[in-house]
């Protein structure tokens, strides 16, 4: 069987199967962007939290992500709970690391003179701060979009929906039938699915991004 004929026979459990993958990588970076940015609003302030925070992050980030899921396995068993903890943790740091840089970058003058005609200091963020730190921050996000569909892929180690499943079967039938063309549906998928959620980013960043900031 020729990888367009598989393609064909196997259509429908490879539709369910990038659906699961997208849903399970879109909830994860959400959830990471929710988590990123409140940590990053928290700190971004003082030099010394924003290390400790960035320094925190980088070093879950340096988990392999093999021993990250397997040490998961025993408080939360197999399946979703071990991937989308896994996948947060590692979308983590690019969204922090650049909300911090973001937020610290905005020119001072502005924030000064926000101030300056009465605004509060959540009225700042929201308003001044946010916006003018947003492109940075959604390039963070595409990056933890990035890692998270491939590291998504790995969630198959510990039973994780997605097209993991694809690659590992494959993988671990090298040599039999279809074991080239199981590994070569996932991984094409997901190359697929990583462009598409890039392109969707740009997007949202085209149609969220102040004029005068992005143009």
């Amino acid at each position: 069987m020729n990888f367009w004929e598989y393609l064909h026979s196997r259509r429908e459990l490879l539709l369910f199967e990038t659906w699961q993958h997208a849903s399970m990588v879109l909830q994860c970076v959400l959830a990471a962007l929710i988590l990123g940015v409140a940590l990053g609003v928290a700190v971004y302030r003082s030099p010394r939290w924003s290390a400790l925070a960035a320094g925190s992050a980088g070093v879950l980030f340096t988990i392999p992500s093999l021993a990250l899921l397997g040490l998961l396995i025993t408080p939360l068993g197999l399946g979703v709970a071990p991937s989308v903890v896994a996948l947060t943790l590692y979308a983590l740091l690019p969204i922090v690391r650049n909300t911090i840089v973001g937020l610290a970058g905005v020119d001072r003058t502005l924030v000064d003179a926000a101030r300056g005609i009465g605004m509060s200091r959540a009225a700042t963020l929201a308003r001044v701060e946010f916006p003018l730190a947003w492109p940075v921050i959604l390039t963070g996000v595409r990056v933890a979009a990035q890692l998270a569909l491939g590291i998504g892929a790995i969630a198959a180690y510990v039973s994780g929906p997605g097209l993991g499943e694809q690659i590992f079967s494959g993988l671990g039938r090298l040599g039999g039938a279809n074991s080239v063309n199981m590994t070569l549906a996932g991984t094409l998928g997901i190359v697929l699915l990583a462009l598409l959620f890039d392109g969707c980013f740009l997007l949202v960043g085209r149609l969220t991004t102040p004029r005068g900031i992005r143009d």
